[in-house]
């Protein structure tokens, strides 16, 4: 199937009519802070979500940047599942991740990649991660590792819940006028589990967007 590039106009539409709240840091490692949305929250079984109309029809978005700065590395270290469906949302689960750290280098939450790879509350999730460190005039460095991932399909086979920990102890926020890089002591406060319900659109054109975020934070069983 031929490949076709996602229109950035069409990309950038639905992010106008979002209300977002700014979050600020919980922990001294101010830039590297995921636990503003979800935290807490057990994650529900996978199931399709009614907003996946943000992207339009096509293939996957060959055409979005993806770019970090060279300063700034995300480690996927996971093997993929053999179901193709459950390989797929992995690879776009990682998609999302890398969306929302391209934006903080590019100091915008109205990209083409964060809409491209998000739907509905994981697109909350993505501007809002985004929004709250180019408001608190910081951005990130360091290596950031997810690993121990696991998928799981809902039976229709539209959605899949990707789960994985993140270590974040070598990950840290770096002020964007002094450079100045934001350490602290390394602590549980460092590994995060998340839950990400990726679904399907729009049938079989093989993109996977996250529509839910749900974030264990201070996650022992990650360390």
């Amino acid at each position: 199937m031929k490949r076709r590039s996602l229109p950035v106009a069409a990309a950038l539409t639905a992010t106008a009519a979002l209300l977002l709240t700014a979050c600020g840091s919980g922990d001294d490692k101010s830039g590297d802070n995921d636990k503003i949305a979800g935290a807490g929250q057990a994650a529900e079984t996978p199931k399709e979500s009614a907003s996946a109309s943000q992207a339009p029809a096509g293939d996957k978005p060959d055409g979005v940047d993806l770019s970090l700065p060279s300063d700034m590395d995300l480690v996927f270290d996971w093997d993929k599942p053999k179901d193709k469906n459950e390989a797929a949302a992995m690879d776009d689960a990682a998609n999302f991740v890398r969306a929302i750290y391209h934006g903080v280098y590019k100091r915008t939450s109205d990209g083409a990649a964060v809409t491209a790879y998000s739907t509905g509350e994981g697109l909350h999730y993505a501007k809002t991660q985004i929004d709250s460190r180019v408001d608190g005039g910081w951005t990130a460095t360091g290596t950031r590792r997810h690993y121990q991932a696991t998928t799981r399909s809902a039976p229709n086979g539209k959605s899949v819940e990707v789960a994985f920990c993140v270590d974040s102890s070598k990950f840290y926020g770096k002020e964007v006028k002094t450079k100045k890089i934001l350490k602290s002591e390394p602590s549980i406060a460092d590994f995060d589990y998340f839950k990400i319900v990726m679904v399907k659109f729009p049938t079989d054109q093989g993109l996977w967007q996250a529509s839910k975020v749900f974030v264990e934070a201070k996650a022992a069983k990650c360390q």
